[in-house]
């Protein structure tokens, strides 16, 4: 098998049979020995009935149907470990992320490349989620040391070996892009145009969105563990110094300031600070408790073609 096709699917019902269209023509120009694979997120459009259509219409198609919806980033895991290609590409199903763009990013990926990103350019989002974009990349830059290029994006092309280095780490809280790049093989991006979403809107609110954050800066730096410890010390010292103050205070002048209205903003102060410092060391535990338990990534309640 030549390249694998990996496509969770969730929200994209519609765009199913152009997706498959547009797929078959693109790679049947790099190679005949292909195969995509279709993983449906357990889909509240039921996308799984136009998967299986598209998997009786075409034995190159595999779809794989999770018992329920585990998250974008674990079914694109799923249909990962079920790749047998020597390349494997990673895509979204709303067509923002054009099939036709597959050639150029094998094209580059032969001039000795292990990955190749696409890095989107004019990017069809709206304000906010741009800036919500940038803003997460900048924060995940600070705790991590790194430097992300916010306008990269899943859609890449991967040789067999760093997916089987990506698959062997089984941590629950996932970022692809990321654990890619950070596996440190020979990478590259090229500028790609992305199209408009064919259907609907993302199913990434801002809710969701700073939850994964918070789940994927956690998982990757104790920083903020870091973070805390530095804003103990730094309010500690003020408060020494402000106890300094009141003593001079009270010899040189003899006036001692008095009033609860002091002690009561210190409590509040030194209370919101031992709450968020206990929140961070919380979140940290979390993340402990979710993977000593050992669970599956993911689930797969049906399969088709999987043997093709």
């Amino acid at each position: 098998m030549d390249i694998s096709v990996v496509i969770p699917v969730y929200g994209c019902k519609a765009a199913l049979p152009e997706l498959h269209r547009r797929l078959t023509e693109s790679l049947s120009q790099i190679t005949d020995a292909y195969e995509i694979i279709l993983v449906d997120d357990h889909c509240p459009q039921n996308s799984w009935e136009e998967i299986v259509k598209l998997c009786q219409k075409d034995k190159r198609v595999k779809g794989f149907h999770l018992s329920r919806n585990f998250g974008q980033i674990r079914a694109i895991t799923a249909g990962l470990d079920k790749s047998k290609g020597d390349w494997i590409v990673v895509m979204d199903c709303d067509l923002q992320d054009r099939p036709e763009a597959i050639i150029e990013l094998y094209k580059k990926a032969q001039e000795g490349y292990d990955v190749v990103f696409a890095r989107r350019q004019e990017r069809v989002d709206s304000v906010i989620t741009k800036f919500l974009s940038k803003t997460f990349y900048k924060v995940y830059d600070y705790f991590t040391d790194g430097a992300f290029d916010s306008s990269i994006c899943n859609f890449s092309i991967s040789k067999r070996s760093v997916i089987n280095s990506y698959c062997s780490m089984r941590e629950h809280n996932r970022a692809f892009t990321m654990f890619i790049r950070w596996l440190g093989f020979k990478e590259t991006a090229i500028d790609l145009r992305a199209d408009a979403r064919f259907e609907g809107t993302s199913s990434y609110n801002l809710k969701r969105k700073i939850k994964m954050a918070f789940e994927i800066i956690t998982s990757q730096s104790n920083k903020p563990l870091f973070f805390s410890v530095h804003a103990g010390f730094v309010i500690a010292f003020c408060a020494f110094l402000y106890i300094v103050y009141l003593m001079l205070r009270a010899v040189i002048i003899g006036d001692v300031l008095s009033g609860w209205t002091t002690i009561v903003a210190s409590i509040y102060l030194m209370g919101g600070i031992l709450l968020i410092a206990i929140g961070i060391a919380g979140i940290y535990i979390g993340n402990i408790f979710e993977e000593v338990k050992n669970r599956p990534l993911y689930v797969i309640a049906e399969a088709l073609n999987e043997k093709e």
